[in-house]
């Protein structure tokens, strides 16, 4: 059975399976990027170092989020496009993701240099911490290109079915990043600045091996140079199915600059370093749940452009009930160890660590219930229909909790910034979960298993 026959006829539990451990496994690691730079420099650099991090992270996220608008957006197509059997188109699609995501890299990469002083003030870096995130940064925005080539063309290999082949390409940039850390940071003495060139090589060395993958015959999918120009439909597609992605990092990023310009209000530079480690181990629980979504898409796209709804419905349930339980294993392991995994990160900071532990428990409250939200956001962009899924992307990461970070504070000043988190995820839970009820009810129609006259109505309604 070839890589993509068996998105149609296996059993789905045994091919999400499959496709999300090796997606799981591969975003766990590739979050020690964020985990690791942070551990090192806590505990090389110290406090400031933790904040110059924090500070960056909002242009960091802009950069993945032109990653993903290319990368997952193509991605999606190109499953539906493999499920409709059009495998030269799929490959047209990856030729103009190349194009693209090597375009908008350099672009990053000349604007990010010109402008960092200024936006870094922006998002809320002090005096004292300004030389910290600007060392950092000016390294990060070097190695643009290797991230977009690695991070975005592995969503190709995934898609196409080879998820363990994606799974070793961040296991490999993850893995070199833990080796180059050290060396940079301690045994060249290059601190900060150390920490941004191990991740760069890292993901240059893993930029590599994804190009060699389309290049040496190994790929079903062909990086073919008659497909190395851009076409404006498919662009404008790619585009669409990767703006729910591209604006929920974006908003992601506006909502940390707005976040740290508030705990630079109310809590200074050690609350910012306190919500940086938070952050770092939010995002630890909230990878796997993204490799749930990055193993489940191809097989919800490819049975949806195959028609088999069934089988999407089943994929879709499968894949709420893992990323819940991960969910669920994270908030138990926050809540029953806190001290000793902000200790990761700094262990002679008393005042750090208690603000850190306070912070934790409160910003990840509705921890339990992302899971569902954040693969029931992806199911719409996995489906072609990138309006719901931006939507419900946005009602987390800007509609609900920008005006909570804004409103919450002037009534409990620091304690109302940390509790826009836990407000902001209820509510989009909720919405999420009214949304997708009535697309399963959808999906029920269209399976054939509703009255004609409840169908017609039902395509009235989403019409």
């Amino acid at each position: 059975m070839d890589h993509t026959q068996q998105l149609s006829e296996k059993n789905i539990s045994k091919l999400l399976f499959e496709f999300s451990l090796p997606a799981i496994v591969g975003m766990l690691v590739n979050s020690l990027y964020n985990v690791i730079d942070r551990a090192f420099i806590g505990n090389s650099v110290g406090t400031l170092g933790l904040a110059g991090v924090t500070i960056s992270f909002p242009v960091m996220l802009i950069i993945v989020a032109f990653v993903l608008l290319i990368g997952i957006g193509a991605s999606a197509l190109v499953s539906i496009k493999l499920g409709e059997g059009d495998r030269d188109q799929a490959e047209r699609i990856v030729g103009n993701a190349f194009l693209l995501l090597t375009i908008v890299s350099l672009a990053i990469t000349f604007f990010g240099l010109i402008f960092l002083k200024p936006v870094l003030k922006l998002f809320g870096a002090s005096r004292e911490v300004l030389p910290y995130a600007e060392a950092y940064l000016q390294v990060i925005l070097g190695g643009t290109l290797f991230q977009s080539i690695g991070f975005g063309m592995n969503n190709f290999i995934r898609g196409e079915g080879n998820p363990r082949t994606a799974m070793f390409t961040m296991l490999l940039g993850a893995a070199l990043n833990v080796v180059f850390c050290p060396i940079f940071i301690f045994g060249l003495g290059m601190g900060i600045r150390g920490s941004a060139l191990a991740t760069v090589l890292a993901q240059g060395i893993s930029g590599l091996w994804v190009l060699h993958y389309f290049i040496s015959g190994k790929s079903s999918l062909k990086i073919r140079r008659k497909n190395l120009k851009l076409d404006q439909a498919i662009v404008g597609k790619i585009i669409a199915l990767g703006s729910a992605q591209f604006v929920m990092e974006l908003a992601t990023s506006l909502v940390n600059l707005i976040l740290n310009r508030s705990l630079i209000r109310y809590g200074g530079d050690l609350a910012i370093s306190g919500m940086g480690i938070v952050t770092s181990l939010q995002t630890l629980v909230l990878m796997p749940l993204f490799g749930i979504n990055q193993g489940v898409q191809p097989i919800i796209g490819f049975n949806y452009g195959a028609q088999k709804y069934d089988r999407v419905k089943q994929a879709l349930k499968l894949a709420v009930l893992g990323a819940s339980i991960i969910a669920i294993a994270g908030f138990v392991i926050v809540e029953a160890f806190p001290e000793q995994l902000v200790g990761v990160f700094n262990r002679d900071d008393a005042r750090l660590r208690d603000f850190t532990v306070y912070a934790m428990r409160v910003f990840l409250m509705m921890l339990p219930l992302i899971g569902f939200q954040v693969i029931g956001s992806n199911y719409f962009m996995a489906v072609g229909r990138p309006t719901p899924a931006a939507l419900l992307s946005l009602s987390r990461q800007f509609i609900l909790l920008i005006p909570a970070v804004l409103i919450l504070p002037h009534f409990f000043k620091l304690h109302g910034v940390i509790m826009a988190g836990p407000v902001a995820d209820f509510g989009a839970s909720l919405i999420t979960a009214a949304w997708l009820y009535q697309e399963l009810r959808r999906l029920h129609v269209m399976s054939g298993k509703m009255p004609a006259i409840t169908a017609m109505k039902q395509g009235e309604t989403h019409g």
